[in-house]
């Protein structure tokens, strides 16, 4: 049991039911839920042969740090890709890719908002280096609302080597940063697209901006300076897939 990792929040465990259900070893619900959320979770664990036991919520609460929502799964430990998934995906890929990269998010909840926003937008996978980068775990889980048991989460030891290496297959490096003199809605990103986003608060590392082909900005109206990392995801990929939808950058 050491070696497993506990799971929580309906969302989070209801994804892995439905495409990882060999990961997930026991379910465990607060004793009195029973609603249709609850039975939704039920049929799936059946239908995998996962076994449901229940406990009480006190119990649930010293097991994880968060909302568990009365939902906890013991699942066999995360999966984070190494580099040469990014060639697999690469491969099998029709149109053009696009990839996200957090340079340094460390931030679970950003990491995990983020991974929620790059499925959503139709993102390949999000890449992030092994070092100074929040880790998969059950917080990231829970704030990706199921997004990370579907888009691959790729961790690479070298980032800048791996984007000259995306550099080499076509793909175009596009970073964000509040000092760029070209609007992100005025850079086309309907091509090959690979988009970086900053560590909160320092941005991009030196040697990441180095590799860089484009540099974009969100304009900003107000009094503020910046978004928060994973807000101004958001932002980028959405304007993405609707350059993307509308064929082209112009509207």
């Amino acid at each position: 049991m050491s070696q497993l990792e506990k799971i929580y929040g309906v969302h989070a465990v209801e994804a892995l039911l439905r495409h990882h259900p060999k990961r997930v070893k026991q379910i465990w619900l607060a004793e009195g839920r029973n609603d249709p959320r609850v039975q939704v979770l039920l049929a799936l664990a059946a239908d995998s042969r996962v076994a449901v036991g229940q406990c009480e919520r006190r119990e649930m609460d010293s097991w994880v740090e968060g909302v568990h929502q009365g939902v906890v799964a013991d699942v066999s430990p995360s999966q984070v890709w190494g580099e040469a998934m990014l060639d697999e995906l690469l491969d099998r890929t029709e149109g053009a890719p696009l990839l996200l990269v957090l340079d340094g998010v460390t931030d679970p909840h950003n990491l995990g908002a983020c991974l929620r926003t790059a499925d959503a937008a139709g993102a390949l996978a999000v890449i992030v280096p092994k070092d100074k980068s929040a880790t998969l775990n059950a917080t990231v889980r829970k704030v990706a609302c199921g997004a990370a048991e579907v888009i691959p989460l790729v961790a690479v030891t070298n980032l800048a080597r791996s984007l000259e290496k995306l550099q080499q297959r076509g793909l175009w490096i596009v970073g964000t940063a509040g000092e760029a003199e070209m609007d992100l809605y005025d850079h086309d990103l309907t091509g090959p697209t690979v988009l970086i986003m900053g560590a909160e608060g320092k941005g991009m590392r030196r040697l990441t901006r180095e590799h860089c082909d484009y540099l974009v900005k969100l304009p900003m109206e107000g009094s503020v300076s910046s978004l928060n990392v994973s807000v101004a995801t958001g932002v980028c990929l959405f304007e993405a897939l609707r350059q993307r939808k509308a064929g082209g950058k112009k509207k």
